[in-house]
This record gives structure tokens, sequence and C-alpha cells, in this order.
């Protein structure tokens, strides 16, 4: 009895020291409570104008009203007089370089101080630059192309640039798409001016600097990783490009050297023309492309249900809609998730689709909940933008669509033709990155030197078009993330590569080491497990190059998506 009084005295003894060892001490949780009072204050306070400004961007989009729009600048100005707070930013900035022990509060802090940081400005500046910007997205959304007297969809356009054989019709149609630019010079010009003012007054070079600094980049390696880019493609994409234009000039009736940036099939030669003999929309005429995307979610554990009840089943085109495609989270707490899409049943809707559900299904549906709202995100905008990635290369796989029940009459046809436009995407969209990332870089760096010129000169050495004779209008100006989304366009290009080595990873761990191109993901459930746990789970509590080591063991590079274009 006496043994055993001993044995429990001495196991109640090593319980507590446990307990002691693995309780953090009074002083740690005292010296973390300033910094768990900041990160609640941010959810309490900044948590319902978010809300709110999501909710009014998504009607502005919706219905392309005044009112709307209105209301959509008003709900912006709330949070940046929050975030413009001087006294708040000392506080963080004060908590943030205090230390801080738990790390998930460390990290919410210093994403709440990145936040708070680019609005450490003047009230009347922050709110000149949001008018601004609401001026000219509210053109952008109700801008449409006119060619003798008539009005043309986005769809509409594209419609031409893909099918046209006559260079007049689509040099006209190519032209009136670029007006926008016209449009929003003016207007966009003063943007750039006082973005670099805001970031020089927060001690930044410029603009491009401070957005990158803002995003955890660091702008002298993201261009040696472009550089990288740069040389792995450049050959193929000259070989690629040589077989298309080839093609291009025959359907058209002209000669390679007077082919010209409209007789390629959009506006932008950031998608690569479906030139090759077996037409992909023709599988998808008659496509529920909607249930097509719930029915694959679903199957792999990811279910889109809820996100398709909350943008109202509302896809089709109409007038005043925002013409292109978005995802958004409107309340980051997982019950509204919503798609902007108007769908025309083709190929690039099919994939258009996928990418945007992917961009759901990585949202606050699936991160956890236990996550401070700061952090019940995605880790990083390259992250979301290459899961939609990985899921929207899909549609041009002949495997994924007879897995799901789409006929697929020619099938040998349809492989050759699939596979060079898988190769030429990547290579085309790779092209396509460069050139935004030259241009803003160089833009910002010197907004005064002509754009014009500074923009042609990009395309021509990185996407090989010859820029229209005596052309000299605002074109760059025509491109809507240079407004929107200003310094994001290489995030499309990472997370290509995160796409890739995320894609490669999956044909290791899921599917045993299998080769990536027959990898189709239908009906695999693990596929999903594999997604919530190595890219979801994390939310923001990693950065993104942390992420990616995370979910992939590897530090981000171009090696796995140089392997995805050679490999078709």
């Amino acid at each position: 009895m006496l043994a055993l009084r001993i044995l429990l005295s001495v196991g109640l003894l090593l319980i507590c020291l446990q307990w002691m060892v693995s309780r953090p001490s009074a002083a740690a949780q005292d010296g973390d409570a300033p910094a768990r009072k900041v990160v609640a204050d941010y959810s309490k306070i900044v948590r319902p104008l978010e809300i709110a400004a999501n909710r009014a961007w998504w009607d502005a989009n919706i219905t392309g009203k005044d009112e709307d729009y209105k209301r959509k600048e008003e709900a912006q100005n709330k949070i940046d007089a929050v975030l413009s707070d001087k006294a708040a930013f000392a506080e963080i900035k004060f908590v943030k370089e205090a230390g801080i022990d738990n790390p998930i509060v460390r990290r919410a802090v210093d994403v709440i101080y990145l936040i708070y940081l680019e609005k450490q400005l003047e009230p009347e500046l922050l709110k000149k630059m949001t008018a601004l910007g609401n001026s000219i997205e509210k053109k952008f959304s109700t801008f449409r192309a006119k060619v003798d007297g008539k009005e043309l969809t986005d769809g509409e356009v594209r419609d031409v640039l893909k099918k046209s054989t006559l260079s007049a019709k689509r040099k006209q149609v190519w032209e009136a798409s670029k007006e926008v630019g016209k449009v929003v010079e003016k207007e966009l010009r003063e943007l750039v001016g006082l973005r670099n003012e805001a970031a020089k007054k927060l001690g930044f070079k410029n603009f491009h600097a401070m957005q990158l600094f803002l995003n955890e980049q660091n702008g002298d390696a993201l261009i040696k990783l472009f550089d990288e880019l740069d040389e792995l493609t450049r050959e193929p994409f000259k070989q690629a490009k040589a077989e298309m234009d080839a093609i291009l000039a025959r359907n058209c009736n002209v000669t390679v050297d007077e082919l010209r940036p409209w007789h390629y099939h959009d506006p932008f030669f950031q998608e690569a023309p479906g030139v090759f003999k077996t037409d992909l929309d023709k599988i998808f005429a008659t496509a529920d492309i909607v249930r097509l995307c719930r029915d694959f979610y679903r199957g792999i554990g990811l279910p889109i249900d809820l996100v398709i009840e909350r943008s109202n089943n509302d896809f089709a085109p109409r007038k005043g809609k925002n013409p292109h495609a978005f995802c958004t989270d409107i309340t980051r707490d997982g019950t509204d998730v919503r798609v902007l899409a108007n769908i025309v049943p083709n190929e690039y809707w099919m994939s258009t689709m996928l990418h945007e559900f992917g961009h759901a299904v990585y949202s606050s549906i699936n991160i956890p909940e236990k996550l401070p709202y700061v952090l019940r995100t995605d880790s990083h905008i390259l992250a979301t933008e290459g899961v939609a990635m990985l899921f929207e290369r899909l549609s041009k796989r002949r495997g994924w669509l007879e897995k799901m029940g789409v006929e697929v009459a020619d099938p040998k046809a349809f492989d050759a033709t699939a596979s060079k436009m898988m190769r030429n995407k990547l290579l085309v969209f790779s092209r396509w990155c460069q050139v935004m990332l030259r241009f803003e870089k160089g833009m910002y760096e010197n907004p005064d030197q002509d754009l014009n010129k500074l923009w042609w000169d990009q395309v021509e050495r990185y996407q090989l078009l010859r820029r229209p004779e005596g052309r000299n209008a605002p074109d760059y100006g025509s491109k809507i993330h240079i407004i929107v989304a200003p310094v994001y366009y290489h995030n499309y290009m990472m997370g290509e590569m995160f796409a890739s080595q995320v894609h490669h990873a999956i044909a290791r761990d899921v599917y045993g080491g299998a080769q990536p191109d027959g990898v189709v993901y239908v009906g695999n459930k693990k596929v999903g497990a594999f997604m919530q746990k190595r890219v979801f789970d994390p939310g923001r509590t990693l950065s993104w190059n942390q992420l990616t080591r995370h979910a992939t063991g590897a530090d981000l590079t171009p090696a796995a998506f140089a392997k995805d274009f050679r490999s078709q």
C-alpha cells in the first residue's frame, strides 16, 4: 500500500510538472494579452466594415448602378478611416516590436500591421484615391465596345476574334475593345501619381515597391524568378508561336509578317488561340457548366453547393453586370462565398468556372473557423490563384471529361489538340505575365515616360507581337487589373508555378508517384483531403513561401511548371 501511495504521488508530481512546463507562464500570458487585444479589436471593428464593403462591391458589379458604386465608395472610405488611425497604428507597431510568444497571435499582428501600414496617410488622399479608382472601375464595368453603332459584350468581342477570317473586321472589333483605354487614361494617370505620392509618404521608392513589401515579396528576388522563367520559356514559346502564327495567317489569308494583335483570339494575346483541328468549344455547346463544376467538387470532397446558392445561380450575362468573372468571400465565416460569371457554353467558360469555384473552395468554407478573422483567408493571392489554376486546367483533359460524363467524339483528335492547347496556354500566359510585371514596374518607377511606348516595347519583347503601325493609344489602360488590382498580375504567374508544384505533389503523395499528366482527380476524396490539410488548413498563418514548402516540400520555382509545358 505504501509503495502504491509513493507511485501515485510520483505520478501526480510528474503530471503537475508536465502541466507547468506545457502551460504558458503568467508572464507570457500577460505579455501576449496586448497582442490578443489587437487581434480581437481588429475583428470587432474591421470585420463588419469589410462585410458591408464586400456586399456593396458585389451589388455594384451586379447592377452597374451609380448608387451602388457610391455605396461601395462610402464603405471603402469607412474602412480607410479606421485603418488610417495613427494612434491605433502606433499601438500595433509597439505590440509587434515588443515580441509575442504565441505564433498564431504573432502572425495575426504581423498581418494587421501590414494592413494598417498602407493606410497611414492623410484621409483626403485616401478618399481621393478611392474615388478615382471607383470612377475608373465603374467605367470599365459599364463599357461596351461599339462597332457600327452596335454595342458588343466582352463575349461577342471574343467570338469575333475567335471566328472571323476578315482582317478588317477583326481590327475594327479589336480597336473598339481598346477604346476603354482612352476613356480612363486621364484618371488612370492621375491615380498612378496619387499611388506613388502615397507610397513615398510611407517611405517607399514608389507604389510598385510598396505593394511588393505589403505582400511580403522581395522585388529583386521576384525579377530573378521571372528572369529564370524567361530563360525557360523563351525558345519553347517562340517555336509554339511560329506554329500558331502559320495557322492564324492561313485562316485570315495574310502572310505571317502581316499578322497583328487583332489576329489572335483575345484582345491581349494572354490566351492560346484555338487554331487546331478539334474545336474544344463544341464539346461544351450543350453542357451544363455549373452542374459539371458542382459534381466535380462534390466528388473530391470539396462541395460548392452553398456557393452556387449564395450566388443565386445567376451566371448569365446581362446589361450593367460586370462582364468578367470573380469570386468573393463576403463574410469570411464560411456562410457567404459568391461567384460572379457570364457563362457562355464553351471551353473558355468551363475553364473559367473551374477556376472561380477553385477560389471558392480555398476560402473560409474550408479554412478552420478557430483561426482569427484576419487569418481565416488564403495564405496569399498567389496561393489562391494557384489553387484556381490547378483546377481550371482540367477542362482540357480528356480523362477528366470522360470521367465527368462528357462525350468526346474523337478522342485521338481531342488529345492532339488539347495537349497543344495546354502547352500553348502555359507558354502564352507566362509571356503575357512578363509584360504585365515589367510594364507596371516601369510605369510606377517613371510615370512621366511615354507609357504607350513602354507598353508596346514589352509586348514586342515578351509576346513577339508587332505593334500596329502608327498607333499611339493608351492600350495599357484597357487592362482592368492595372486599375483595380495593381501590382497583382505577377501573382497569377507565381500561381501557375504553385499549381504545377502542388499537382506534382498530389501525383507523388496521393497517386503513388503516377505521371502528373495522367492525374485528373475525379471522384477521389483523397485529393480534397490533401488540399484541406496541405493548403487550406493553415489559412494565413503561413506566408506564401512557407505554405509552398508545407504543401509541396520545396520552395517555389519554375521547374514543375517547365515540366508541365514540356510534357504536352
